[in-house]
């Protein structure tokens, strides 16, 4: 049985619009990607005759009318996982993701993702991305970052934030805890990054990659070689800040893949210290900061999230100096 069917009448002034552009600036709850997938699967009309071409230019006093089908269950299983939401209305939330927790399902990590348990959590309330229910991810932070996330609960809600990404206006501030000191203090990356040649699990800096820029700033200078960056993303490549701050030499601490988990940075180190970055078993690394305009209403929203103990225990033993 059909979700809803929804009805619109072509004005004068709309006479030789396409129905796909019409449609959406009609019912704006509805992405145009998703009103052309209608249009195409035959479940749009115009004046009672079937539209299948998303370029079919409508005419004035056409009634047009979308059969939208009932949202298909999505594939991951719901899971109750708990999970900390730090802000959520009837169109998103943003959830402060933990370490370890992957984001969506992949061959490795088939459930007990974050996916998993929005959909656990968000119920009957998510409409439906693209026709399946199912949480938009807009953007994803890796398995062992932790940090901000936002996520769409509808299709509405989706192409707007997607497209402040694309327009690179979302505020995404993360604070890693890096080796050594750059210089200068303040500064801003700009070198491609694409899948690394000779490792293709990696991501590197290669001149035909795609651009990535990087702001960092030095927040706090720390004992023993090490300090603590403030890494604003312009663009949002994978690996972004880990591949940008091995490049400028200042490889994020217990990053596996990107030169955090150097011997040759421990030959210095007092025992405590040493214990504790050997010990330490993730990137340093966490998004702290996400704003961007809400996609439905006219409201900006910014939130921070707090270090985790992990985090804050290296930096405490890093500023300590402490060797006993």
């Amino acid at each position: 049985m059909a979700q809803q069917i929804l009805t619109h009448r072509v004005d004068e002034s709309d006479s030789g619009d396409r129905i796909d552009r019409r449609l959406a600036s009609a019912f704006t709850a509805f992405s145009r990607t998703r009103l052309k997938a209608l249009i195409e699967s035959g479940a749009v009309c115009a004046g009672g005759r079937t539209i299948t071409e998303p370029s079919y230019r409508v005419k004035p006093g056409e009634i047009l009318t979308v059969d939208v089908p009932d949202a298909v269950p999505a594939e991951p299983e719901a899971q109750a996982i708990a999970l900390e939401i730090r802000y959520e209305d009837d169109d998103l939330l943003v959830v402060d993701k933990p370490a370890g927790l992957v984001v969506h399902p992949a061959p490795g990590s088939p459930d007990r993702t974050l996916v998993n348990a929005l959909l656990a959590h968000c119920g009957p309330s998510l409409s439906g991305i693209g026709g399946v229910r199912r949480p938009g991810i807009v953007h994803r932070i890796d398995k062992d970052t932790s940090g901000l996330l936002v996520v769409a609960k509808n299709d509405a809600a989706h192409a707007g934030l997607a497209a402040q990404f694309a327009a690179h206006s979302i505020e995404r501030a993360y604070l890693a805890v890096v080796w050594g000191r750059p210089v200068p203090p303040r500064g801003r990356i700009d070198a491609n990054i694409g899948r690394n040649p000779r490792n293709r699990k990696k991501m590197a800096v290669v001149p035909r990659g795609k651009p990535a820029r990087t702001h960092y700033a030095v927040q706090r200078n720390l004992g023993l070689g090490a300090c603590i960056l403030e890494c604003r993303l312009e663009t949002g490549r994978t690996h972004q800040i880990r591949v940008h701050c091995a490049h400028i030499g200042h490889s994020v601490i217990g990053d596996p893949l990107y030169g955090g988990r150097n011997p040759g940075r421990w030959a210095t180190l007092p025992p405590a210290a040493l214990a504790m970055v050997r010990g330490f078993d993730r990137q340093a690394l966490h998004a702290h900061v996400i704003g961007f305009d809400h996609p439905l209403r006219d409201e900006k929203i910014r939130l921070t999230s707090e270090i985790p103990c992990d985090i804050k225990d290296l930096i405490k033993i890093l500023a300590s100096g402490a060797g006993d």
